[in-house]
């Protein structure tokens, strides 16, 4: 056991007279300190609603005389203490118990107490509905941007893969213009001199990434017979619209 504090009351009134062994006056600290605490409670004066609990217990707890009247009357028509109520004793054998109310609070507040509580745990679990409800469509949202993320990419790249299979196709048929500026992949660092490049690039940029994939694409066909997807060359377009799946990425899928 820890060591009680010195200066603890348990220490102060125990006997330490010389020669008297701890253990024993701990032992008589400890007795000390509980008649003292049973002496309290004796002398304790009790509350007026203590000592109506404690009558009231009394009273429920002893059974029924005959100065009761009610019993007086049950035994006169045949009852007999411990026997059910009821013609064929079917029914019950002790007093409705008392439902003793001993709050100040009016009639019905315990109803409505419990209620409000009721709403109050709807409420709160309305909300958790709602806040996962929020979550998961954020989640959605956030994997249709992602999905739409990747597939721009991926037209993006597959752009960039036209514009040199373009250049090189029509280098090859020398053809030293692109019949539209963005055809071909223009140099980073290319210095911007006229204005109708200026025009030119202004009317590319308004077109989506999926709208130059197309035209691109269909240039391709058209005037080389090739596709990207399959990157093959074809003879003309008979051999084009008989051996190629299609024009677009999904067709190649």
């Amino acid at each position: 056991d820890e060591e009680e504090d010195y200066m603890s009351d348990l220490f102060i009134k125990q006997d330490v007279r010389p020669g008297l062994p701890m253990v024993r006056r701990v032992k008589e600290a400890i007795q000390k300190e509980e008649k003292q605490r049973e002496a309290n409670e004796k002398n304790r004066q009790k509350s007026i609603k203590e000592e109506e609990k404690e009558r009231r217990d009394l009273v429920l707890k002893s059974a029924l005389g005959n100065e009761n009247k009610g019993f007086a009357l049950l035994q006169k028509m045949g009852y007999k203490s411990g026997q059910a109520l009821g013609k064929s004793g079917e029914g019950i054998v002790e007093p409705i118990p008392l439902n003793i109310k001993t709050g100040l609070s009016g009639l019905g507040h315990e109803e409505l107490k419990k209620r409000k509580a009721e709403e109050k745990l709807e409420n709160y679990r309305q909300k958790l509905h709602m806040k996962k409800q929020a979550n998961e469509q954020a989640a959605d949202q956030f994997r249709i941007r992602f999905k739409n993320k990747q597939e721009e990419r991926k037209m993006e790249g597959d752009l960039r893969k036209s514009q040199r299979a373009c250049q090189q196709l029509d280098m090859q048929k020398d053809i030293d213009v692109p019949k539209e500026t963005w055809f071909w992949i223009e140099p980073e660092e290319e210095d911007k001199k006229d204005e109708e490049d200026k025009e030119d690039e202004c009317t590319s940029s308004d077109l989506s990434v999926s709208e130059k994939l197309h035209l691109l694409t269909a240039y391709l066909r058209e005037e080389h017979f090739y596709c990207i997807w399959c990157g093959t060359t074809y003879e003309d377009s008979e051999d084009l619209s008989s051996n190629c799946p299609g024009d677009s990425a999904a067709d190649h899928d």
